[in-house]
């Protein structure tokens, strides 16, 4: 019997804990960089290609177009994700564009609300793209969720850039 107590206080405790992650982290932050052997206008106007953004996130299955502004600057797309057999949308906002420095994109995907920040930086003819990533979530359990996920969110988009980094120097 007193196994049992000692056993249900550990399952309560880890509960209760898992609980107060989505009241105490209110969103998930991760820095990723690669360096790219190519010039900066060349990566940036290449990365900024949204119909070639299948070339190095393979999940992606259609972007469409719902507002394309002159000034990039709130453009927005839809996005199919194909993910473990199951597909998902989510909505794509340009929030900042600078050309060869800055490109800022908010997503929308399913009870996840991302930002992503990319500064584009050059030095003897190889630009570094930096990303500051940040994670919010409008569900509670979800927002317990993410930051024990911070790691496979970090991975992901170090994958995604280093599949970039491929198909720009590919070109």
């Amino acid at each position: 019997m007193k196994t049992i107590k000692i056993i249900l206080i550990i399952i309560s405790l880890c509960i209760v804990t898992f609980l107060a992650t989505g009241l105490i982290v209110k969103e998930t932050n991760y820095t990723a960089s690669i360096t790219i052997d190519k010039s900066i206008e060349k990566v940036f106007h290449n990365f900024m290609k949204i119909d070639s953004t299948k070339n190095w996130i393979p999940e992606i299955q259609t972007i469409e177009t719902v507002v394309k502004n002159p000034s990039i600057t709130g453009s927005t797309y839809n996005i199919v994700i194909l993910n473990n057999e199951q597909t998902f949308k989510m909505t794509q906002k340009i929030m900042a564009y600078i050309p060869n420095e800055k490109a800022t994109f908010f997503y929308d995907a399913e009870n996840m609300l991302k930002k992503d920040d990319f500064v584009f930086t050059q030095e003897n003819n190889k630009t570094t793209i930096t990303l500051n990533a940040n994670c919010q979530s409008d569900s509670y359990i979800m927002a317990c969720i993410f930051p024990y996920f911070k790691g496979t969110f970090k991975e992901q988009s170090e994958l995604h850039l280093s599949n970039f980094k491929t198909y720009i120097e590919g070109l």
